[in-house]
């Protein structure tokens, strides 16, 4: 029985091949894909996209030339003035049709400008939607990580169960045998419950976990919803935090958005103030028209609309002198926007930073954590044996047996929580430094 009890408890340290996973179960990158590519937050930001490429199409359309062409027709009814500067009754009626060509010349570099600027700012939404999945991928990472701790604390506890369950039927033969008080039975009983408990909390907090990986991936019915377990053989090692950093320099999406969002708002200061320089624009226009009055002799329709009609050629020239100080307000506006957007860039830099920084960290400490817990799962499993086979042999009581099974199972566990959350830590450094 104690070899049997051992035997179970050294398959535990194994977690990772504690189950057969079959494959209808989601993988770690089936689910990152699965997550980008339902993730509301994602979708509103190629929605975002999209209005920045039509803001650069409306930019660019501005140079284009405006046509138009109008008809019009009117009647006149009752008394109005004549030539002869009299009143008397007339009806007249009058048609008119034409065309008007406008041109832009010169905006004041608005224009030119504005192009500038919408095409730095679709670079920025793009930057800004790869940001974002990049942050619902890091985010999937830690829920599924999550989620496969809490079925590994799930079989530690069951494994906890099994084991108090066997020494409980040994004991129930021990006693009927008279080797052991009726105290120890009692004691083995309340343990059963205690790791049924145990067992019910660890199953609830995987039941949540897995609905938490769910409802991150957008999930409409999460029935039936599995993960399949990670490979992990140790082998990665953490990345320095220089490593990471220089790489997110280069590549990071987030860091590229606060860039690029800066160059935008420095554009658009530019933009602000081509409103203190002049525009021109030339127009042309042809048109002619029909004209009846009752009681004259009136030209018919086809030879008024020939002899009437006429052709236009125009220059507009505007120059801003005063505009109530709009455009001066609309430039300070734009730099305080400029501003705005150094801090916001200072903010995402430091805040990735620290983020990067505290991963690091707990990389590490998760690893030392490991270590420590391996050579503490070796020890209290050492521990365990030899407290078994006093016991047996009547020569250590059931409090000090439970003690010494719970630190091993403690000892497992912590090891297990250590190892994921060091395979956490090195998968976020690497997702940002964009280390394969």
């Amino acid at each position: 029985m104690r070899q049997t009890i051992i035997t179970a408890l050294a398959i535990l340290s194994a977690a990772s091949g504690l189950q057969a996973y079959s494959s209808e179960r989601w993988s770690l990158d089936s689910c990152v894909s699965y997550a980008v590519e339902h993730n509301v937050e994602v979708r509103q930001r190629m929605l975002a996209t999209r209005q920045a490429e039509l803001a650069l199409t409306e930019a660019k359309d501005r140079v284009l030339p405006n046509l138009g062409g109008y008809a019009q027709q009117s009647f006149s009814f009752g008394r109005g003035l004549t030539a002869d500067n009299t009143y008397a009754n007339r009806n007249t009626n009058s048609f008119a049709i034409g065309a008007q060509l406008s041109v832009p010349l010169f905006q004041g570099l608005k224009v030119v400008r504005g192009m500038e600027y919408s095409n730095v700012s679709l670079r920025a939404a793009v930057e800004r939607s790869e940001a974002t999945r990049d942050d619902v991928e890091v985010n999937v990472m830690a829920q599924y990580l999550q989620a496969l701790y809490a079925r590994e604390n799930l079989e530690v506890a069951r494994m906890s169960l099994k084991v108090s369950q066997d020494e409980l039927l040994r004991r129930e033969a021990l006693l009927e045998a008279g080797k052991i008080p009726e105290l120890d039975l009692c004691e083995a009983r309340a343990q059963v419950s205690r790791d049924e408990l145990q067992v019910t909390t660890a199953a609830n907090d995987s039941v949540l976990a897995l609905l938490d990986l769910a409802n991150l991936l957008n999930l409409e019915n999460a029935e039936n919803f599995d993960i399949l377990p990670l490979e992990d053989d140790g082998s990665q090692t953490i990345p320095s935090i220089d490593e990471v950093w220089g790489n997110m320099l280069i590549c990071n999406h987030t860091l590229r958005a606060a860039d690029i969002e800066r160059e935008a708002a420095e554009k658009y200061v530019g933009v602000a103030k081509a409103g203190y320089l002049p525009t021109l624009s030339f127009s042309a226009g042809i048109g002619t028209n029909y004209y009846r009055t009752s009681g004259f002799i009136n030209e018919s329709f086809g030879p008024q609309m020939r002899h009437n009609f006429s052709k236009s050629l125009g220059f507009s020239l505007n120059i801003p002198i005063f505009d109530a100080f709009s455009t001066r307000n609309s430039v300070t506006r734009a730099r305080l926007q400029q501003v705005d957007a150094d801090l916001q860039r200072e903010n995402t830099r430091r805040q990735l930073r620290t983020t990067i920084t505290n991963a690091h960290a707990q990389a590490l400490a998760a690893e030392r954590r490991e270590k420590t817990a391996s050579v503490a799962e070796e020890a209290t499993k050492a521990a365990f044996e030899a407290m078994q086979v006093k016991y047996d042999n009547g020569r250590a009581n059931a409090t000090e047996f439970e003690k010494a099974k719970a630190e091993y199972i403690n000892a497992v566990s912590q090891r297990l929580q250590a190892a994921f959350e060091r395979m956490l830590r090195i998968r976020i450094l690497r997702h940002y430094g964009g280390l394969q």
